[in-house]
């Protein structure tokens, strides 16, 4: 799909790896949406996109929300042609720790936002998609989910976090079959451990040995080359149904 003059809905878009697939589809030539919860850095994205942006604040477990929030994107921007799905957060418990067994209700919010709340917005969205005028190829929409190495490499405590991220990885080609007959590719990214702010904050002690597992480049990666991956799979047209590792090679080890 040609990224010129499409309009993209990003979740988790106002900070990491979201707002940097909004700068470089910005800078292609689209129109995009950021959909967030934290309204200061939305407002300060929109600031630095400038005025092929905006943003709205929504729950993506919530269906209501993101039905407000699609609505609003077609309103101000006239269509929806690309969602890349960023919104996510991570997890840190034992299945039976010093405090006893996993709380289940985090298992439960950890899984609903991770899983339940991706479905939640590119069912939504897809809806709207399948309205598309076709191109030559008869492509109407692209959908850009975002899994982990955990759903495949998860550490100790990563119970939940991986099981979300694997439920995202699984869904991907049931929902490409699914969604073929309406024009619309659906593809998942699974990163690695990626320089994003939650990462700047962690101790060498605990950089350090995940870029030791990582076999080249010996880094972090990069949120630019999460956002390069998000352009590519958007204007490749036969990359679909697809779960792609940016990861540097890296295989978690126990630890």
């Amino acid at each position: 799909m040609e990224i010129s003059n499409k309009v993209a809905l990003i979740t988790g878009g106002a900070s990491g790896l979201g707002l940097a697939t909004a700068e470089v589809l910005v800078e292609s030539g689209s129109k995009v949406m950021l959909l967030d919860l934290n309204e200061d850095n939305a407002k300060s994205a929109v600031e630095k996109l400038g005025s092929n942006s905006s943003y709205v604040i929504a729950n993506v477990t919530d269906e209501p929300s993101v039905q407000s929030a699609i609505d609003k994107t077609v309103e101000e921007f006239g269509g929806l042609h690309v969602v890349v799905n960023c919104a996510g957060i991570g997890s840190a418990s034992k299945t039976v720790g010093r405090d006893g067994a996993h709380p289940l209700d985090y298992f439960k919010t950890v899984v609903d936002i991770n899983l339940n709340g991706t479905f939640n917005v590119l069912r939504l969205a897809a809806v709207v998609m399948g309205n598309n005028e076709p191109n030559e190829d008869g492509e109407c929409g692209v959908i850009i989910n975002t899994a982990s190495v955990a759903a495949f490499d998860g550490q100790i405590g990563q119970a939940a976090y991986s099981a979300s991220k694997g439920g995202v990885v699984g869904m991907t080609l049931p929902i490409a079959r699914d969604l073929a007959r309406m024009g619309i590719r659906i593809n998942t990214i699974a990163p690695g451990i990626f320089d994003t702010p939650l990462m700047a904050m962690a101790p060498d002690a605990v950089r350090n040995p995940l870029i030791e597992m990582t076999q080249f480049p010996k880094r972090l990666g990069l949120p630019s080359e999460y956002a390069a991956l998000t352009k590519h799979i958007v204007e490749n047209p036969f990359l679909n149904g697809e779960t792609i590792r940016l990861d540097g090679g890296i295989r978690m080890q126990p630890k």
